[in-house]
């Protein structure tokens, strides 16, 4: 039943993308000649800045987020979908009907499209691959995987890796699992690991689709990457040296099985697909005003044939389930839309106080507010307010390099912190909220929104944070 309900879904998207260019190409071609003057001429009003009012639908929906699953799980459940549709629709109504600004809604539907595409194509694709470790778990065993984990998220995205490895980790340490052993898969598999390749993050194929070269991020990250990395996994490493194992007469054979190799046929199509840009290939069409390229209709197209063709003994091994996924697509659809309001409030000021910002402030402001926004478009409001501030223009790709060879410490310190502090909060990137659902619904309770937070984010990687902005920022 719940994979009617996806399909349903997907068609739902693609049919509103469908809907979305041919209300778009009407309305351009219902133009006059007096009318494209008339709209040239207004187009300071339609980039007008919104209310500081229409930020409350996006707080409300965060504020929910973190609550709901505690103090009204029930009600919650049933109505995330619904709550977070009508709080979307608030914000877009108020764009279409009071600031008539379409654009921004297109644009971000683009990026909604874009991001549920590659994370479907990705979970589904994953789903039917079944690694087994038949090893007793311990803290080198469990560094290890973390450690690989990170390695391979830049081969095949954060999101590609955690889907990979949730399940595996899980298994592993079935018989002495803990939160903290999740919490730290998600800082270092689903997020801080995936930061030297644009394929490794969504920030950073953002930049390269603007101009930034593709090997620029791993000749300028490794160096704060490998030591961030080194010291997370060192105090995973202690901590989980305290983790005593239930008593178990279980047997371990060491043997390592792999299957679902057609899946990873899958895989490699997605990730072959993200390069299927026109701003990366000139010969990809264009299908503007349609909020979805040719790349995301080849990504939810692997959707498909991966639920068709996944073996289902695998599926029932992993414990698959569709709810993950279509928790991550309603409830993103509205985080998308209310955050419009606060992206462009946050990028006037950045660019209002762009002059006075230093490395080092770029790096606290990207970071701290990629941690409670998607941490992708938080990314590229930064990387403009950076490049204005010498007065580059982020549309220019020619300007874009430049920009990344003259001033690369701000580019650096912009990539690193969207990256990094994306495993500040659930809703920081979206392999975080994936690998949340999966191990709740395997019967593993997690820290809410807010115990997440204090518990780990707050005393484990802003220390961390803190060393990385001494020892390069400072």
């Amino acid at each position: 039943m719940n994979k009617h309900i996806l399909i349903v879904l997907i068609s739902r998207l693609m049919s509103l993308s469908v809907s979305i260019q041919i209300f778009a190409q009407e309305t351009q071609n219902s133009k006059t000649e007096s009318e494209v003057v008339e709209h040239s001429e207004s187009v300071k009003a339609e980039h007008e800045l919104p209310n500081a009012l229409m930020v409350i639908p996006f707080v409300i929906l965060l504020i929910m987020i973190a609550t709901g699953p505690i103090f009204y799980h029930h009600f919650w459940e049933h109505h995330y979908p619904k709550i977070a549709v009508v709080l979307g629709t608030i914000t877009a109504t108020y764009y279409w009907l009071v600031l008539h600004d379409t654009s921004s809604l297109l644009h971000t539907a683009m990026e909604y499209f874009s991001f549920i595409a590659l994370l479907a194509s990705l979970f589904f694709a994953s789903g039917g691959i079944m690694i087994k470790v038949d090893k007793k778990a311990t803290p080198l065993l469990n560094v290890g995987i973390l450690l690989f984990g990170a390695i391979i998220a830049n081969l095949i995205g954060t999101t590609g890796a955690s889907m990979l490895l949730i399940r595996p980790f899980i298994k592993i340490n079935q018989d002495r699992i803990k939160p903290y052993l999740i919490v730290f898969f998600i800082f270092i598999v689903s997020n801080i690991g995936g930061a030297l390749t644009p394929i490794g993050d969504p920030p950073l194929f953002l930049g390269f689709l603007r101009g930034i070269d593709f090997f620029w991020f791993i000749e300028h990250i490794w160096y704060i990457w490998l030591p961030t990395l080194s010291l997370v996994l060192i105090i995973f490493y202690f901590i989980d040296v305290r983790n005593k194992e239930s008593k178990s007469e279980r047997e371990y054979t060491g043997k390592m099985e792999f299957k679902g190799a057609k899946n990873l046929i899958y895989l490699g199509i997605i990730l072959l697909a993200v390069f299927v840009d026109p701003n990366v290939m000139s010969w990809v069409p264009n299908l503007a005003p349609s909020p979805i390229g040719l790349r995301e209709i080849i990504q939810f197209s692997v959707v498909l044939l991966a639920m068709k063709t996944s073996d289902k003994d695998i599926l029932k091994y992993n414990e698959f389930d569709v709810e993950p996924i279509r928790e991550v697509a309603f409830l993103f659809v509205g985080i998308f839309a209310t955050m419009i309001p606060a992206l462009q409030l946050i990028s006037h000021e950045a660019n209002a106080l762009g002059d006075k910002l230093t490395e080092g402030m770029f790096f606290w402001s990207t970071g701290l507010l990629s941690g409670v926004l998607d941490n992708a478009p938080t990314y590229l409001n930064f990387l403009s307010a950076a490049m204005g501030k010498f007065g580059y223009n982020i549309n220019s790709q020619v300007e874009v390099k430049e920009f990344m060879n003259l001033h690369p410490i701000f580019l650096q310190a912009i990539s690193v912190a969207a990256v990094f502090f994306g495993a500040m909060t659930y809703i920081g990137n979206g392999p975080n909220f994936m690998v949340k659902s999966i191990v709740e619904r395997a019967g593993i309770r997690m820290p809410s929104f807010f115990a997440y937070v204090y518990r780990y984010s707050l005393p484990i990687l802003i220390p961390v944070f803190i060393l990385v902005w001494l020892a390069f920022y400072f």
